[in-house]
């Protein structure tokens, strides 16, 4: 009878798990964010970093070719795909860990230019009804894995568009995660389903459920960065679809249990790769330490709560107000109302207490107020916490994306 073979593992943790996924701006490295002075005194024995390599596949993978890494300064600026490890997921778990005194693990599964439904399992995305053609193309080339026959040319990151295929990167790069016992997920994506913002409403959503389900941990935290401002800066108010994708951000993360929204509408720099990934990870560890973790700290900006009409104007009232309004500037900018005609003006806007007045005198009765909703928004309202005010409209009228799949 031969000896049973014995496996020695050293230098083992035990701690909490966070996976960190999402596309290019998940992805983007310390390095490619100039970051050099935390490349440099990344030195923490009990941070591990792991970078899920790219993997799309037909079928589900059930292991995955990778290894966790000591923190060093080595490890943070040559492990990732894009020049370094993911530079917000590293803000983000240096926060937690030195803030909770806790071994911390990154898991980063991230991709750039890829969409939602690419990491979503096709069981969850069938009862949505909107990707039936893409399934069925994705059955069909699954059923000739499963038979042993070529799947014919397949997609890549440099080939086929990837937000044409749904579920391959889940499939190859969070099913053989699952079910690993992670405390939550940081997710920053949203920026190729800006044309589908209504769809991302129940897109999202979907997406959660189908990886709290598939992780056998309950309904783990998950933490949503809410796209940052982007593009130039337009004259006058008007529709945007990048403003209808933070809208449905904003609503996962009210209606879902357990879930936040890290809010950086004032720290992009109006390009698709903003570097400023410091105040990201910092607003995520925020989220966590206080929502996860139970920290006494503010968390959120404003959250508008409401609106009462005043006859020639609009009062607007708030929560997570972290001890009072302010607008960083002199005056307050970003609001603006429309009347019955739906027609947007800038508005004259003060802050009452807890509450802000808006009117115009080009509108005698307005009836419908919104801030920062544009692709890169005028914006200057925050907490005395020092956290920007989630973006918001007090109408429900159709969007711009509504309809589209």
């Amino acid at each position: 009878m031969r000896p049973a073979q014995e496996s020695e593992i050293q230098n083992v943790l035990v701690g909490d798990v966070w996976i960190c996924s999402g596309q290019s701006n998940m992805e983007m490295g310390l390095g490619a964010c100039g970051m050099t002075q935390d490349i440099e005194s990344a030195t923490f024995p009990q941070l591990r970093l792991l970078t899920a390599p790219v993997i799309l596949k037909y079928t589900p993978e059930e292991t995955l070719p990778c290894q966790w890494l000591e923190c060093t300064p080595k490890s943070a600026a040559e492990s990732g795909h894009w020049n370094g490890f993911s530079a917000a997921g590293y803000i983000f778990g240096r926060e937690l860990h030195q803030a909770l005194k806790i071994p911390i693990g990154l898991i980063v599964a991230a991709c750039g230019a890829t969409v939602c439904e690419q990491w979503t399992s096709a069981e969850a995305l069938a009862p949505l009804g909107d990707f039936n053609d893409r399934l069925a193309e994705v059955a069909r080339h699954a059923a000739a894995v499963r038979a042993g026959k070529p799947a014919g040319e397949g997609p890549s990151k440099e080939g086929t568009p990837l937000d044409h295929v749904c579920t391959l990167l889940y499939n190859g790069m969070i099913a053989p995660l699952a079910p690993y016992a992670i405390k939550g997920v940081a997710w920053y994506q949203g920026e190729h389903n800006t044309d589908r913002g209504y769809q991302y409403r129940k897109l999202l959503p979907a997406m959660i459920a189908d990886w709290r389900s598939r992780f056998g941990v309950g309904d783990f935290p998950f933490y949503i960065v809410q796209l940052p401002n982007f593009q130039q800066v337009a004259a006058d108010p008007r529709d945007h679809d990048w403003a209808e994708l933070r809208e449905a951000q904003a609503l996962t993360a009210k209606n879902v249990p357990n879930c936040g929204l890290a809010v950086t509408i004032d720290i992009g720099d109006g390009t698709p790769h903003p570097r400023n990934k410091t105040d990201v990870g910092r607003r995520l560890a925020l989220c966590a330490l206080a929502q996860t973790y139970g920290k006494k700290i503010g968390f959120s900006g404003p959250w508008y709560r409401g609106m009462k009409s005043e006859d020639s104007s609009i009062r607007l009232s708030f929560d997570h107000v972290g001890g009072g309004l302010v607008a960083k500037g002199d005056q307050l900018t970003g609001l603006a109302v429309a009347g019955e005609d739906r027609k947007f003006v800038w508005a004259d806007a003060k802050i009452v207490g807890d509450a802000i007045v808006v009117s115009s005198d080009k509108i005698a009765h307005p009836v419908a107020a919104r801030y920062a909703w544009d692709g890169n928004p005028p914006c200057n309202l925050y907490n005395k916490d020092g956290l920007p005010a989630v973006p918001f409209r007090t109408d429900t009228w159709p969007g711009i994306t509504d309809g589209n799949k």
